[in-house]
């Protein structure tokens, strides 16, 4: 919780050095007009739900953010490194634990699959829409701040996580994920987009949930900023006065 936490804040501070001011950004975030990550806004069922999401969220999150410490806007990029060795910790942390689990009782190697299975999908849809149908991606190429499309990241994920889940012994829920000998890479089923956008436009199941609570977990630490402030303030004034 604490590494993540740090991430928001690197954001928030590469942010900054655009000139919009961190009150700003958390009023669009707890408004609903701030996009995060549409993987958030599900549900977490079980303990296996914790190995998945380290294995499989935090591992397309370092596919996708690798190619961002390389990215054209400095603050970006240098919060981008902190952020993917960090992450990077938390993947090996989530794999180790499904491995453990796997040697375990029916009941555990049984709790990692259906958590796989839940998870998987979603997980492919974190490196957003196909290229041709997404809205920003030809700008972010443009700019040098995307470096690499939705789909290729997207496929490098599964080609590599393929002989991730074979060590692990469980099975990726895609009838139709199959290696291409022409290609070089793994064919797979079809991502259900209906679902991702609607998530996205704040309709997910746990939306509404995930926010209220950021919303009021901001209100409940008022007395904090407030104090801080205070503190701040009186500091100042004090060191005004010892240096008169």
């Amino acid at each position: 919780v604490q590494d993540e936490g740090g991430h928001g804040l690197y954001l928030y501070s590469a942010a900054e050095t655009l000139g919009t001011g961190r009150d700003e950004m958390l009023e669009a975030l707890h408004s609903g007009k701030a996009k995060y990550s549409s993987i958030f806004n599900y549900p977490t069922l079980s303990w296996a739900d914790v190995g998945v999401i380290g294995w499989l969220v935090d591992g397309a999150a370092i596919m996708n953010q690798v190619p961002l410490c390389r990215c054209s806007y400095g603050p970006y990029s240098r919060a981008m490194i902190r952020v993917c060795k960090e992450e990077s910790f938390h993947q090996r942390q989530g794999y180790e634990a499904l491995l453990v689990m796997m040697k375990g009782t029916e009941e555990q190697k049984a709790m990692v699959q259906d958590a796989v299975n839940r998870w998987w999908w979603k997980c492919l849809a974190m490196f957003g829409p196909p290229d041709a149908d997404s809205p920003h991606s030809a700008q972010g190429m443009r700019w040098g701040i995307k470096r690499v499309s939705n789909d290729e990241l997207r496929q490098k994920f599964i080609d590599a996580t393929v002989v991730q889940a074979k060590v692990l012994g469980v099975t990726l829920p895609d009838p139709d994920l199959k290696w291409n000998e022409e290609r070089g890479h793994y064919d797979y089923g079809q991502i259900d987009w209906q679902e991702f956008w609607n998530t996205v436009e704040g309709n997910g199941p746990c939306n509404k949930e995930r926010l209220s609570t950021r919303v009021k977990a901001h209100e409940d630490g008022q007395w904090v900023r407030d104090a801080a402030q205070a503190y701040a303030s009186k500091q100042k004034e004090r060191a005004s006065k010892e240096a008169a």
